[in-house]
């Protein structure tokens, strides 16, 4: 084990000494020196091989109950989080947040009416900086609203849900990858469709545990319902944790969002035009035709920017609007790719992990650049069936431009080089979760 843990660092240093190489050189031995051509100098997932040679996805070497068995599900929560049952180590680093100014003090808006827009009291504009609500088109500098010009970023909300594996095997046999942002609940009743969107190599990212208007929420909520659905992925995945999330309804602001990126290390997706695909199934909500008529308009008309299109796996409907839009898409010329992939400007979707089911993982902590040993209060609290070792931020955790297109041209640091550090505290790691029952030698 020691062995494994070292290579990563003789990579490192090894490629620090190299010679500085803008595309090629040539050494005295006469050997050619040249820049693998991205991150994964491997076949990329969408290659045929994939499906041909399945292998077992590589791990944090942590082992974790099995997803979908009864003591799996037992570690969560069945409905909406309790955030007096956080664990101490989430509110600690919270708390540290909020005391360092690093968490906006606005309040939290209302919703007065089902089914309507939240709003804030007097004298807070949610479409000013001091607020900035998602809801309301405000766009906060760094969360994902466009892809890169002449790119649809895909993804669908939701998920997993009954209607999922038709839309996985749709993807399959066209051989495209997407990202799934998934719901906390949703994960514990559809186990079975989570596990294929993992194994078919779907980016995947956090939904929130049971759908709120978050920005209604109180910090400690915020956080549960977050925290508790990426310790769910991260559970559930070998130990990755997503590197993006997806306010439901696109409600966020300035709070909500710091909260996400400063204390579980996420940044924000969103998107620039939307289906109304959920409302398929609803009285009085939208028809396939409406969808047709304005997929065909978007996919026809200007590619600049890209399209992030607002999508679910809601329903059979709601895949089968999609299945009908595809080929307007393909025909069209449109390049498609997982908007998570997207959004991280060519580096990885996860903030520990390659891929979802490639490359190596490094063992982490849900709270973003914890280097501190509250080890044994994560993995005693009640619910918690966490992991605690730290992360360290690095160039991959750097807040992508709201355009993805010059994310991507600034993405020149290896993802290497986050995965070749020692985490912290990684015997103390193994104790305290071996002492709690949480995971198995």
């Amino acid at each position: 084990m020691l062995l494994s843990f070292l290579l990563p660092i003789a990579f490192s240093l090894s490629a620090s000494a190299a010679p500085s190489l803008t595309s090629r050189s040539t050494v005295h031995q006469h050997r050619i020196i040249q820049r693998l051509p991205s991150n994964e100098w491997f076949h990329p997932r969408d290659h045929p091989v994939h499906r041909l040679f399945r292998r077992d996805a590589d791990t944090d070497s942590i082992s974790y109950p099995e997803v979908g068995s009864p003591t799996w599900a037992a570690a969560y929560p069945s409905s909406t989080p309790d955030s007096s049952q956080l664990p101490a180590a989430w509110s600690a680093a919270l708390n540290a947040a909020v005391q360092a100014g690093k968490i906006p003090n606005i309040p939290q808006s209302s919703s007065l009416t089902p089914n309507t827009n939240p709003v804030y009291p007097d004298g807070y504009d949610p479409t000013g900086p001091d607020v900035c609500s998602g809801t309301y088109k405000c766009q906060i500098p760094g969360n994902i609203w466009d892809a890169p010009d002449g790119f649809i970023g895909t993804g669908f909300d939701d998920g997993p849900t009954p209607a999922s594996p038709a839309l996985l095997d749709f993807l399959e046999a066209n051989n495209e990858t997407v990202t799934h942002f998934m719901i906390g609940v949703n994960i514990i009743d559809q186990p079975d469709a989570f596990n294929r969107s993992v194994e078919l190599g779907h980016d995947i990212a956090v939904h929130t545990w049971t759908h709120p208007y978050m920005t209604t929420l109180s910090n400690e909520d915020v956080l549960a319902q977050l925290g508790w659905t990426l310790q769910l992925i991260h559970n559930s995945t070998g130990g990755r944790l997503p590197k993006f999330w997806r306010p439901p309804y696109g409600d966020t602001d300035v709070r909500v969002n710091a909260i996400a990126k400063e204390v579980l290390g996420m940044e924000t997706i969103l998107w620039n035009q939307d289906t109304e695909d959920w409302s398929l199934t609803n009285t009085g909500g939208t028809t396939a035709q409406a969808i047709n008529s304005s997929m065909t308009t978007w996919l026809t008309g200007s590619k600049t920017p890209g399209l992030i299109i607002l999508e679910h796996e809601l329903s059979d409907q709601s895949v089968q609007a999609f299945e009908a839009a595809y080929p307007v898409m393909k025909s069209n010329g449109w390049n498609l790719q997982s908007v998570a992939q997207l959004a991280a400007g060519g580096q990885s979707a996860y903030q520990n992990a390659i891929s979802i089911n490639t490359g190596s993982v490094t063992p982490a902590d849900i709270i973003f650049g914890n280097v501190s040993a509250t080890l044994s209060a994560t993995a005693s609290s009640t619910l918690s069936s966490s992991s605690s070792t730290s992360r360290t931020p690095s160039s991959e955790n750097a807040t992508p431009s709201k355009n993805v297109a010059s994310s991507a041209d600034n993405s020149s640091n290896s993802a290497f080089s986050t995965w070749s550090k020692i985490s912290v505290g990684r015997s103390a790691f193994y104790g305290a979760l071996i002492s709690a029952g949480v995971i198995f030698l």
